[in-house]
């Protein structure tokens, strides 16, 4: 997952990006801040945000992949996906399942495609881990995501 220290300024705008926020409904509370986050940030970089969601993390890179070529199809392209999702460690081995393979289906999709990315998927111990990382107001990962996206739409674009 992005993030940015504190003296970097990744700020210039991005008129026009069309971005492709994709979000997990499990976790629904935590993802909805991620959300929140995310699409401020992406409003205050003058990207275009379309929101879809998924029933949780294994299911986003499918999901990016269906509407990305749909909107390839319908002549709209998105220049990049924000992915957002709170995986919890619980008692079983499944956590690590999800968490590692949700982030690689996520990465060879922005490989494969040269799909400019941010990543805010949260690992987390438990949710307090999650609401501190998730908060606008705190660590703010979503907007952080949104941040990472577009700073390789500008890379794309050649105007990083």
């Amino acid at each position: 997952m992005a993030g940015f220290a504190p003296d970097d300024d990744d700020s210039a705008p991005v008129p026009g990006a069309n971005i492709l926020v994709v979000a997990t409904k499990f976790n629904a509370h935590i993802v909805d801040m991620l959300r929140e986050g995310a699409l401020d940030a992406l409003r205050a970089l003058q990207a275009q945000a379309t929101v879809i969601h998924v029933p949780g993390a294994l299911e986003l890179a499918t999901a990016a992949a269906i509407a990305l070529d749909e909107a390839e199809f319908a002549g709209a392209p998105y220049d990049g996906v924000v992915a957002l999702g709170c995986v919890i460690r619980g008692e079983t081995y499944h956590f690590e399942l999800v968490a590692n393979e949700s982030a690689r289906a996520l990465t060879d999709l922005s490989v494969s495609r040269r799909l400019p990315l941010g990543n805010g998927v949260l690992t987390v111990e438990n949710e307090a881990q999650a609401i501190v990382r998730a908060d606008p107001k705190q660590g703010n990962k979503g907007a952080d995501a949104a941040r990472a996206a577009l700073a390789l739409v500008r890379l794309k674009r050649g105007a990083a």
